[in-house]
This record gives C-alpha cells, sequence and structure tokens, in this order.
C-alpha cells in the first residue's frame, strides 16, 4: 500500500499532468497572460525540483506541445543534477518526444537553449542527432533558414553537404546550386514564376517584395499550401472567389475541424450543414476506428455557455474542444445523448452564450440511465452556483454508490489561480483536455484522479506509455 507521501506524490504528478494538457500559458477568459504563463513556470520548477524521473515521464503522455518544449528545455538545463541513469532514460524520452514534435518548435527550443547558454555534450548530440533524422534538411534550410543555422552554430556541426552550408552562412557565394530548392530560392529573388514553387511562409515574403497582388498570390501558391495553411486562409481566399484555396475538410484533423466549423457565422453553417456535418462525421471516425460503438450508452453534458468563447488568443477554443467531443463520443457510444448547457439541440449551431447550468443539465443527463456521463466543461458552474458540486455528490454517496453510471469530468482550460483545470466536485475525477482526439486516453488517466490509485499504480502506468513511445520511436540514443 502507498504510504501517505507517495499518495501526495501522486497528487502532485496527476496535478501538473492536468496543466501540461490543457495550459499553453496564454489568455484564458478568466485569467490573463501573465498568470498562466507564472502558474505553469511554478508548476515546472517544482515537479523538476521533487520528482524528476516522473517528471521525464509525462514526455509520454498526451500534453500539449507547449509543455513538452518546456520539460524537455528543463531537464536539458539541468543536467548536472541528473544521474547517469536518469541522463540516459531522459535522453531516449527527449528523443522520441522531438521526433513528434512540429520542427518549428523544436527550432524555437534549440534557440531557447542557445539563449540560455546550454551547451553542454547531451545538448549537443540531441540536436545533432535530431537534424540528422529530418526528412529534407535542404527544405529545412529554405523553410527554417535562421532556425537551422543557430542550431549549427549551437552544436558546433558542420554541414555534411558544402552547398547546404554555403546556401545557409554565405548564399551570395554562388551564382548556381545544384540542389533544386536553393535554385529555386535563388531564382525567386529576381523571376516571379520562381516563388510559386516555395513553401508558402518564404514565397510569401518574395511576393511582397516583387509586389505581387494578394489575390493573384494566393491563387497560384494554392497547391502548395499544407493543409493547415490551406484552413487559415480559407475564408479570406473564399471572400476574394478563389476555389483553389479551398480546403478539403473531410481529412482534417478533428479538433482543428471544428475550431473551423465554430469560426464561421451560423448562416453558414446551416448552408453549408452537410459539407459539415460529413466531414465532422468522416474525422471523429477515423479517430475511433475499430473502436466504434465499444462504450455502451453514453450521455454527454457540453458547456457552450458564454466562457467558452476563450480567449481572443484561444478564440472558442474551449466551445470547439467541446464540439469535436461531441463528435467523437457519437462515435464511440452505441446510443448517444448530448447535452448542451444552453439547450440548444443543433451542435453544428453552437456559439458561446449564457451561463453555465452545469447542475440542471446533470440531472437531465442521469435520468437518460447512461452507463457512461461525460462533462466538457470549464468548471464555473453557476446557475445556480454549486449546484453540479451537489447533484453528483448525492448521486456518487446515496443513489449510485455501486458506481453503475462511470462520470468524467474534462476540463479544456487551466485555472492559474488553483494551479490546475477547475474540478466539479471531490467525487467526480477532473483531467484536463486540449484535443478532443485524446477523449479515450483522457477518461483513463482520469481513474488516478479519483484518489482509490496511488503513486506505484502511477508510476507503472507512466513506464507503460513510456516504453510504448519507445517502441514507436526507431533509432534511440543514449546520452
Amino acid at each position: 500500500m502507498d504510504s501517505y507521501e507517495d499518495l501526495v506524490a501522486a497528487d502532485d504528478v496527476l496535478l501538473f499532468v492536468n496543466a501540461a494538457i490543457s495550459a499553453t500559458g496564454q489568455r484564458e477568459f478568466h485569467s490573463d497572460q501573465t498568470e498562466q504563463r507564472l502558474s505553469l513556470d511554478f508548476l515546472h520548477a517544482y515537479m523538476l525540483g521533487n520528482y524528476r524521473d516522473l517528471y521525464a515521464g509525462v514526455l509520454a503522455l498526451d500534453i500539449n506541445d507547449h509543455n513538452a518544449a518546456l520539460i524537455i528545455r528543463h531537464l536539458l538545463e539541468t543536467t548536472a543534477d541528473a544521474t547517469a541513469g536518469q541522463r540516459r532514460n531522459e535522453g531516449r524520452l527527449i528523443s522520441a518526444r522531438l521526433a513528434t514534435l512540429p520542427p518549428q518548435r523544436v527550432y524555437r527550443l534549440f534557440d531557447a537553449l542557445r539563449r540560455a547558454g546550454v551547451n553542454n555534450r547531451r545538448c549537443r548530440a540531441i540536436i545533432r542527432d535530431w537534424l540528422a533524422a529530418r526528412p529534407d534538411l535542404a527544405f529545412d534550410a529554405v523553410k527554417y533558414r535562421n532556425g537551422l543555422k543557430r542550431a549549427l552554430r549551437h552544436a558546433h556541426l558542420a554541414s555534411a553537404a558544402e552547398e547546404l552550408g554555403t546556401f545557409l552562412f554565405t548564399p551570395s557565394a554562388r551564382v548556381r546550386y545544384s540542389t533544386p530548392v536553393f535554385e529555386t530560392w535563388r531564382r525567386a529573388h529576381y523571376e516571379q514564376a520562381a516563388l510559386y514553387e516555395l513553401p508558402y511562409t518564404v514565397a510569401e515574403g518574395f511576393a511582397a517584395r516583387h509586389g505581387v497582388p494578394r489575390d493573384v498570390f494566393l491563387a497560384r501558391i494554392a497547391p502548395r499550401l499544407t493543409r493547415l495553411e490551406t484552413l487559415r486562409l480559407q475564408e479570406s481566399a473564399r471572400h476574394r472567389g478563389i476555389a483553389e484555396a479551398e480546403a478539403d475538410l473531410a481529412v482534417m484533423p478533428l479538433t482543428r475541424l471544428a475550431t473551423y466549423v465554430v469560426s464561421l457565422p451560423l448562416k453558414e453553417r446551416r448552408q453549408r450543414r452537410p459539407e459539415l456535418t460529413r466531414a465532422l462525421e468522416s474525422a471523429a471516425d477515423r479517430v475511433v476506428g475499430r473502436h466504434r460503438g465499444s462504450w455502451g450508452k453514453v450521455t454527454a453534458v457540453l458547456d457552450d455557455s458564454f466562457s467558452s468563447f476563450g480567449s481572443v488568443v484561444k478564440r472558442r477554443r474551449p466551445l470547439a474542444v467541446a464540439l469535436a467531443c461531441h463528435y467523437l463520443l457519437a462515435c464511440l457510444a452505441d446510443d448517444y445523448t448530448g447535452l448542451w448547457t444552453s439547450g440548444q439541440p443543433d451542435a453544428l449551431l453552437a456559439r458561446p452564450d449564457g451561463p453555465t447550468p452545469l447542475g440542471r443539465r446533470i440531472l437531465d443527463a442521469l435520468e437518460t440511465e447512461p452507463a457512461r456521463l461525460v462533462v466538457i466543461s470549464d468548471g464555473w458552474d453557476n446557475a445556480p452556483p454549486g449546484m453540479a458540486a451537489e447533484v453528483l455528490r448525492i448521486w456518487r454517496t446515496r443513489l449510485d454508490p455501486g458506481r453503475r453510471t462511470s462520470i468524467v469530468h474534462l476540463n479544456p482550460v487551466y485555472d492559474a489561480v488553483d494551479f490546475d483545470v477547475r474540478r466539479l466536485s471531490p467525487t467526480v475525477p477532473t483531467a484536463g483536455i486540449r484535443d478532443a482526439e485524446d477523449l479515450a486516453t483522457l477518461v483513463e488517466l482520469a481513474q488516478f484522479a479519483e484518489g482509490r490509485t496511488g503513486l506505484t499504480d502511477l508510476t507503472i502506468y507512466l513506464n507503460t506509455r513510456a516504453a510504448h513511445m519507445l517502441n514507436r520511436h526507431h533509432g534511440e540514443r543514449e546520452w
């Protein structure tokens, strides 16, 4: 049996995991950016100082990229504090996690290490091996040129390809390049046609230099856009009548797609109902796969109150997560009911509005007698305040002590004041959520938050996830 200290440690780790999943250091509805960052920085420092092994193990969980990069940075900054065994384990976890991060975030991480003066042998080896594993370093040299230059200098690496080094550090030294993307970049300085063969973010600068009209540029660059770039530009392109920039919504990731949908005016959502519905259902089905219909009877309480607007930097993010979870749960269940706090019967038309009567909606949900009840909300129950907690307490202690109904609360918003996501009730487990795609894993993780399992079980879970991540990552290194 775990000791009291172990139970406290397990609670600390779960608190940090919730923050690492939901918090990005950006402004939220109830707290500003400074509060968010100070709160998150404190948690990272506390975990690193008290539970280094568990802190590193969190890299194997479905935390967001912002916190994964912070963990890696803090581990590399404190290499001298780690034992040889810890360095080997951390090195493998760092290598595996870096392989999953977007390259622009990794280059920013390497630059942060450079500015912090972190240049130990392990740091240089990690940079070296990550760059060696890049599928097309020439493409990186064009798209992330400054980041790659700084990484090579910081790790004291000589470019394996002479032409790559020339392009990065003395690009005007050659009148012609044999590497196609380098030659295209060179021609784009004086030839407009060449810029349309470059990545969008690079071509945009050349288009401005050549004075190319925005409409013309977007129409011609459309075939080079990534799916995310296409989605971001879709609205502005459509207003200009540029059909080429239309995104194939059916292949977009579920949460990103939901974010796009809730950004549309209600009138447009109605007009495009068949298209948007098919896209959301298709995205949810891809996530669920063979588990479709395996959760039995499921009822969800979904928060579309005014606070689901989020903030100006995370606009409608909580609402988008709720909408994505709605379609995902509909796929997982063989009998599904979705109840929005506003009473809105049409999920596609959900918008941030009104108070948060979570207690009433939870009562409605329990009346459906589900096998699983999932609540997606920021936890600010205010109509009336505290009703949800009381409903859940009575249900757990008097009406369903045998737990015939599984209840879990998933919260997409980090509460900077409490260093955690806001909870509805001590009787119901709460986990942070950022992407609906992680819902099934987070429901599994939430069992630890009920207080019935301690550090031993949590450590086994972290080790299992770490082993799974490392098995998927080929080319492990030890530093």
